[in-house]
């Protein structure tokens, strides 16, 4: 187990506290919540427009789709590949704008496809529905039993007066939670 993969909590309970605690205090319509960190998927990014979020940052898999091989020396510019550096061999660097595109538009469809399974048209009218999401519990793990996940899955309490928020309350009221 390394300190790299386990440290801090997840980007969702994070996102979904950040949402639940905006609605509750009349903010949310103030501010414009940004995920980013393992956004690796479309689903990844549904998930997060269904937690709140509007802008989604993407960093390590594009740049790997680029060529980046993850030295984690771009902050000495020894970049071996020439991704990050301002030297020379920088210049030698064939990005691949084309396998970047690629990958986004992937994503992006698989995003649509999910966003479809749930009668949802557009990622923006998905923005703070996670009533939505539904908890998938391990049968096989000892701690499962012990995760109670009602109060980041819990119905929506609506406060934002925005005209953004305002669409998505009232799309919300026609669409059943799927099973």
């Amino acid at each position: 187990m390394s300190s790299t993969k386990h440290a801090g909590g997840p980007w969702e309970l994070g996102l979904a506290e950040t949402q639940q605690t905006l609605l509750r205090n009349g903010l949310r319509d103030r501010v414009v919540l940004q995920v980013d960190g393992s956004m690796k998927t479309g689903r990844d990014v549904v998930v997060a427009a269904l937690l709140g979020a509007e802008e989604y940052g993407f960093s390590t898999a594009p740049l790997v789709v680029e060529g980046c091989i993850m030295m984690r020396v771009c902050h000495l510019d020894t970049c071996p590949v020439g991704v990050a550096t301002q030297t020379r061999p920088a210049q030698a660097f064939q990005r691949h704008a084309g396998h970047r595109g690629q990958f986004l538009r992937v994503h992006r469809r698989r995003g649509e496809e999910l966003l479809a399974e749930m009668g949802v048209r557009a990622l923006e009218e998905a923005i703070g529905h996670a009533e939505l999401l539904a908890a998938v519990t391990p049968l096989d793990h000892p701690k499962a039993a012990g995760l109670d996940l009602s109060r980041i899955l819990c119905p929506r309490r609506r406060v934002c007066r925005s005209p953004a928020c305002a669409s998505r309350t009232t799309t919300s009221s026609a669409r059943s939670t799927p099973s």
